[in-house]
Formats: C-alpha cells, structure tokens, sequence
C-alpha cells in the first residue's frame, strides 16, 4: 500500500488541479480572466513546498493582474494558441503521444494505452470539442476527480479511496509524468506573456508536489520532442 505525505493539504492539490485544467484547456476568455482576478490567484494559489517555481509563478501572476485590462485578451489568445493550439505546429505541445511516440503524432500506441487504462477505471469526457484525451489539461480533469475521490474516501472510510489512489498513481508513473515536465518545460521557454509563464511554473510546481505527496517516481521513457 502506498502512503500519502500528509504535509500537503490534498484539497489544495484538487483545488489546482482543478484551476490548471481549466486555465489549459482551451483559449482563455474575458470571463475566465475576470473570475481569476476576482479570487485573487495569484495570491490565493497555494504555496506547497513554497518552492523556487512556485513563488515566481506566483510574482508573474501578480504582474500580470496589476497590468490586465481586456484590451489585452487578444494578446493572451495569441500566446496561448502559439503554445497549444496553432495554427501551425503549436511550441508546446499538450498531447502525450507527440513525445512518447517515435512518429510524432497524435492518438498514437501511448493515447490507446491511456484511453484503455481510463476505461478501466470508468473515466470518460464530454467534450466541447474533439481531443485527443492524453492532452495535458485533460489530465489535471482527471487528477481533480481522483483526488476528490480520495478525499471524499478518507472523510467516511471507504474502501473506494485506496482504488483512487492507485489509480492516480498509474496515472501519474505510466502515463502523465513521463513527458508533461518536458511540455512544460517548452512552455515556459516559449511563452510570451505572465500569465502563462506564471501559469507553468506552477503547474511544474503542482506536478512535483503531487508526485511527492503519493512517493510516485515516473517510469522512464524515451522522449522524442
């Protein structure tokens, strides 16, 4: 059985994780921007460790909001459509199978590895638009429901807890870690506006603080991007 670190507050981890897909998975909008100003996230977003990553994410952030007006989505969309989305081969690319894979293309043997591991599990989307679902955002969606799964488990000491556990495990060792740092890591290099530099150090910072939380040392894989 593997045991959680419970320095960290778990509702903390689904809470970001929550905050990540959401902010990843598709073009930002003047909504999104307003609600993330209104809670503050920049200071409210929490510390963790209080590690390097996360302390500048948190400054980017905060130079971010100090200057937004909505005169500046377009600005935004840009800088998230040259990281994920294109047009053209986009900087960062969200999909697992891009790394994984020798091809370099989408839904390749590691996207139906993972689409038969979340049926196993009972995951599924509805989604607004067609994705591949080993994209990066798609995940922080799936580590919120097994982290809320964990939590709720622990609250009424049912058994339902270790199966999410295990779960997020292979999730986190098989099929995620081994090249999200690396998408990251390409983001950060790339991006061109505060909000998503600070953005991607804490998501860097979110994924090394979970993998800590449950003792998970991804499985090493050959990375072809």
């Amino acid at each position: 059985m593997t045991h959680l670190n419970t320095a960290i507050d778990l509702s903390e981890l689904q809470a970001a994780a929550r905050i990540l897909h959401h902010s990843l998975v598709n073009y930002p909008t003047a909504d999104t921007l307003a609600l993330f100003i209104e809670n503050d996230l920049a200071q409210n977003w929490p510390a963790f460790t209080d590690s390097a990553a996360n302390q500048q994410g948190k400054q980017y952030l905060t130079q971010f909001i100090a200057q937004w007006d909505t005169e500046q989505l377009t600005n935004l969309k840009l800088d998230y459509g040259q990281l994920f989305f294109g047009p053209g081969e986009p900087k960062a690319m969200p999909w697992g199978s891009v790394y994984l894979g020798e091809q370099g293309i989408l839904n390749d043997e590691s996207t139906i590895t993972l689409m038969q591991f979340y049926k196993s599990i009972g995951v599924s989307f509805d989604l607004k638009y067609n994705q591949p679902v080993d994209h990066i955002a798609l995940f922080y969606a799936v580590i919120d429901q097994l982290l809320a799964q964990i939590i709720d488990a622990q609250q009424t000491n049912a058994p339902e807890g270790s199966v999410a556990k295990e779960a997020l495990i292979i999730l986190l060792q098989q099929h995620m870690l081994p090249w999200s740092g690396r998408c990251l890591e390409l983001a950060a290099e790339h991006a061109e506006t505060d909000f998503y530099r600070g953005l991607v150090l804490l998501a860097k910072d979110f994924e090394t603080v979970l993998a800590s939380t449950l003792n998970v040392i991804p499985m090493p894989m050959r990375l072809f991007k």
